[in-house]
């Protein structure tokens, strides 16, 4: 079935070697007519260690300068590969969970999170929002992605973000984003969604390694799979817990992760856009039900 997939364009870039690589720009901003994400600056992905010259060739073309990296050096160490690089591009290495965070015993907790459904996967990605805001982690990962998105006085050069899948550390400050520029928590939660498709492709790779003896779902395909989903319910129910906690978004990057209302009013400035005459946004609805029919091929 994987190999039968269509993924929709915009916002998937194909680049061989690297998976669910898309443009999080092209989203329409909510109550602002005419008004969307600036495309072409923020870029997502899985982790980039396979693409081969012609997928850096693409990647060049998209003019990425920086690559943040949100792995920790356990999965760097266990991944047993270097990164890839290639000129005109700067590799920053911004772990979300510092290695004490990603012990084996702390990786089986989080897994098992992901395999309890929505409220699973709430609780993994308030591990996040934890994780990036905390004082002991010397990397302010989500911070230093954001002092680039707030650059000025010209807009920020194009960025990718990636982890391991790009689903869950890179969904989450991806949401963050888009939601601090105004896209509405349902667009937020379709973008997120796409790696449902995104990943497909891999999605037998991972599941064996996952299951695989001494790995935290020995055994249990089940749970390998679950912890691969990317409903879109279960960012809308970050977005609410965010709401719930911190009082929105915005007031998150502000209180908790120190950012400056002067930084948060220049990304909005840098991100926003108003469309050309006749320029439409990402066909997100149509994409929406794109997913759903394949998904429930999966």
């Amino acid at each position: 079935m994987a190999a039968n997939l269509t993924l929709p364009t915009p916002p998937f870039i194909h680049a061989p070697g690297i998976e669910n690589l898309r443009d999080a720009g092209g989203y329409p901003i909510e109550g602002q007519k005419g008004k969307a994400i600036r495309k072409g600056v923020l870029f997502r992905a899985a982790d980039p260690t396979h693409l081969n010259n012609e997928g850096v060739a693409v990647l060049q073309r998209l003019g990425i300068t920086h690559i943040y990296d949100l792995r920790s050096r356990t999965e760097l160490a266990d991944s047993r590969e270097q990164p890839r690089e290639w000129e005109g591009a700067r590799r920053l290495h911004t772990p979300v969970f510092l290695d004490t965070d990603y012990s084996p015993e702390a990786r089986a907790l989080r897994f098992r999170n992901y395999s309890a459904g929505t409220k699973g996967f709430v609780r993994a990605y308030t591990s996040v929002l934890s994780a990036a805001i905390s004082p002991d982690n010397p990397y302010r990962p989500f911070r230093t992605i954001l002092e680039h998105l707030a650059s000025s006085p010209k807009p920020p050069t194009p960025i990718l973000i990636h982890c391991s899948a790009g689903k869950d550390r890179t969904g989450v400050i991806i949401a963050l984003v888009l939601s601090l520029c105004g896209v509405s928590d349902e667009i937020v939660s379709h973008e997120y969604s796409l790696t449902e498709i995104g990943l497909a492709r891999r999605k037998e790779e991972i599941i064996q390694r996952l299951t695989a003896p001494g790995q935290p779902h020995e055994g249990n395909r089940v749970a390998a799979e679950a912890q691969l989903g990317s409903r879109k319910e279960y960012m809308l129910d970050t977005l609410a817990y965010i709401q719930q906690t911190y009082g929105g978004v915005e007031q998150y990057l502000l209180n908790h992760m120190g950012l400056s209302q002067e930084t948060l009013d220049q990304i909005k400035k840098n991100l926003t856009v108003d469309l050309a005459e006749g320029e439409e946004t990402v066909p997100w609805e149509g994409n929406d039900d794109l997913v759903s029919a394949q998904i429930a091929r999966l």
